[in-house]
């Protein structure tokens, strides 16, 4: 997770990464599998990045582990074998120059990040907007403080705001949701309201319900002092076994876990409030993926709502 930014900036280097993407309907027919890895198109050929690996083999109902542990010949065998069984007589892929991004069925309606951007700043965010962002080529999140409604707990300055998140090829849907920003260090927290509002890529009414989803999100984020402040009475008694049990409970991957237990002097306490913090500051552990930082904060954002 970077420290802040504007909109402005985002614009930029949203625009520069998708300098080179564009999509394309494929025939089936014209498709065959050299490997997971490599794919021709009408005999040319081109290379499959990890998600376009990952979705292609979900579609073809051959599990993704077993076949990246295979020799080329045999995802080729498997991979062709399967393509021949596809019901959609193409499918939609999308690129990144001649690399595939990401492969999907012809119902799949794109939102791309550039548009998400637009659309904010049709709605009054200007281009110097504050924000917190983690962009790279598969997720896209932009955290947007109200200092307007900025309080005070436990000596700390926290800062309400709107979570915007999407991903171009498949990995989670255009999503909107609270957040708290932690200003002593940037923290920050996606936080559930009941108007939280997630939307699959199979519908072109997304952008246009953004406005009022924002709307009724910003109007919950007052909601959160109190629950702020129980997390700091709920003493724990085993931090280190309670973030353990979470990390469990949250399936997090090998890196998520690392991120974790970098955080963890950082941020050590014996209270719900301290844990909570654990996890939003491991959002921040150095090169981990924009997706995990974000489930990181979802994570935080899970536990505060269970502080009772």
């Amino acid at each position: 997770m970077s420290n802040m930014t504007t909109l402005g900036n985002v614009f930029d280097r949203v625009h520069e990464m998708s300098r080179n993407y564009h999509d394309k309907f494929v025939e089936v027919k014209e498709i065959e599998f050299r490997s997971l890895e490599t794919i021709s198109i009408s005999d040319e050929p081109h290379r499959l990045k990890p998600i376009a690996q990952m979705s292609i083999s979900n579609r073809l109902g051959i599990p993704f582990h077993y076949l990246r542990k295979c020799p080329s010949d045999i995802q080729r065998l498997n991979l062709n074998h399967w393509l021949a069984y596809e019901r959609n007589e193409e499918l939609f892929f999308r690129f990144n120059g001649d690399d595939v991004r990401a492969i999907f069925t012809p119902r799949y309606i794109p939102t791309d990040n550039m548009e998400v951007l637009d659309k904010l700043k049709s709605l009054d965010y200007p281009l110097d907007t504050r924000v917190q962002s983690s962009i790279d080529d598969e997720f896209m999140m932009i955290n947007i403080p109200d200092g307007r409604q900025s309080f005070t707990i436990n000596g700390e300055r926290m800062t309400p705001g709107i979570s915007v998140s999407n991903s171009e090829v498949g990995l989670a849907s255009l999503s909107i949701a609270a957040f708290v920003l932690r200003l002593v260090c940037t923290n920050g927290m996606i936080s559930k309201t009941q108007v939280s509002a997630s939307y699959r890529h199979i519908s072109g009414k997304i952008l246009s319900e953004l406005p009022g989803v924002l709307t009724d999100v910003s109007r919950e984020l007052g909601k959160k002092k109190d629950q702020f402040r129980l997390s700091i009475e709920s003493k724990v008694e085993h931090p280190e076994m309670t973030i353990n049990s979470f990390n469990n409970q949250f399936q997090l991957n090998k890196e998520e876990k690392e991120a974790v237990e970098w955080a963890m002097p950082l941020e050590f306490g014996q209270t719900m409030f301290h844990v909570i913090n654990v996890y939003t500051k491991a959002a921040q552990y150095p090169e981990l993926p924009a997706d995990s930082g974000y489930k990181l904060q979802k994570v935080g954002g899970t536990i505060l709502e269970m502080v009772r």
